[in-house]
């Protein structure tokens, strides 16, 4: 295999390109004159890591619920207008948020 011909300057310049300013990697290789494996290998090396979102499934859960409670509330709301019309809606909401 051969040596590497670019500066680490160069290689981050490249990857500053691909992350910050969000060209795509083809397009990066196209101009430079580089391969796209070599942009991605670069990418690995001096691309900032990118965390890995922890997934809080509690408050997934809690905000599950709710947008549940909130569809389920709406749909019983709408049934009630289909079966006694707009007026009796006003009582039942008055009931429903007591």
């Amino acid at each position: 295999m051969g040596t590497s011909n670019y500066s680490d300057e160069f290689k981050r310049d490249a990857v500053h390109q691909i992350t910050v300013r969000g060209y795509p990697v083809r397009e990066v290789s196209r101009r430079l004159g580089v391969s796209t494996y070599s942009l991605y290998k670069w990418l690995k090396l001096f691309g900032e890591p990118v965390p890995k979102p922890g997934v809080d499934h509690e408050a997934e859960n809690r905000r599950l619920k709710r947008e549940l409670a909130r569809e389920t509330e709406e749909r019983d709301i709408l049934s009630v207008v289909r079966v006694f019309g707009t007026k009796s809606v006003v009582n039942y909401e008055r009931v429903w948020l007591i």
